[in-house]
């Protein structure tokens, strides 16, 4: 596996389909918490594991920038590991069963999942996720609705955009009102808060890269605070710097 270090800050063959490319973008809940010292205080070795090379189009949205995104945010130092695009190994399939990305090393501890790696790491970091019950609640509350509420719409619809298929269908005008309702709802909560929970924190990281998405695609054209929620988010310097990361790892494999 090659490193890359870094200080504090799925996809098939190359050929692949147009669905199985997008699919690189998929999440879930779990976290391990340690109450050590040391884990907390961020001495262990934390290893983000990616692909070594995707092709252009994820570029920029494999999801492993949600991990990046939240480490450079806290300032926990990380080292990248790669794992090759093309085939899947044994090891790849331990720590990651459906063969996708990203995963976490934390000591002894391997998580996968988006969602259950920023829930990890907010446990680690205040910069991340309150120390506060309520506060706690409300972030992982909306690092929820992120993954499962919003992108449970969001990526069936980018998948069909994607694929250039404009065939009028009642599936898929049933995608157009699920993603439009989803949309509905968070615009008015978008309209009237700076960020989800209180302060900026993993909730926000989830739900700015799933809406981010769809406005890939032009879809939060209708919904100007989703829109400006997604620009404030992704003006941080700590996104600009794990998407400029991410962009920099997979073209060093060309």
């Amino acid at each position: 596996m090659r490193q890359r270090k870094h200080v504090a800050g799925s996809f098939t063959q190359q050929q692949a389909t147009s669905v199985n490319h997008l699919a690189l973008f998929l999440p879930c809940p779990k976290a391990a918490i340690v109450g050590n010292d040391e884990w907390r205080s961020g001495m262990t070795d934390l290893i983000l594991t990616t692909f070594d090379w995707v092709p252009e189009m994820p570029r920029g949205y494999v999801r492993d920038i949600r991990v990046r995104w939240a480490l450079e945010e806290a300032g926990l130092p990380y080292r990248v590991n790669s794992v090759p695009f093309r085939t899947r190994d044994a090891e790849h399939f331990a720590h990651q069963p459906f063969g996708q990305v990203p995963w976490l090393t934390d000591g002894d501890i391997s998580i996968f999942e988006s969602g259950a790696i920023l829930l990890h790491l907010g446990s680690r970091s205040n910069a991340l996720m309150p120390t506060d019950p309520r506060g706690r609640s409300e972030v992982m509350e909306w690092l929820f609705a992120a993954l499962n509420s919003v992108e449970m719409a969001s990526l069936p619809w980018s998948l069909f955009v994607f694929s250039g298929d404009t065939t009028e269908t009642p599936g898929r005008e049933h995608l157009n009102a699920f993603l439009k309702a989803r949309l509905g709802h968070m615009e008015p909560i978008l309209a009237e808060r700076q960020w989800l929970a209180g302060p900026f924190s993993v909730a926000d990281i989830a739900m700015a890269d799933v809406l981010r998405l769809v406005d890939r695609f032009d879809g939060l054209a209708t919904h100007p605070a989703c829109r400006d929620y997604v620009a404030r988010a992704t003006a941080r310097p700590s996104f600009v710097k794990a998407r400029a990361d991410q962009m920099t790892h997979f073209a060093a494999a060309d």
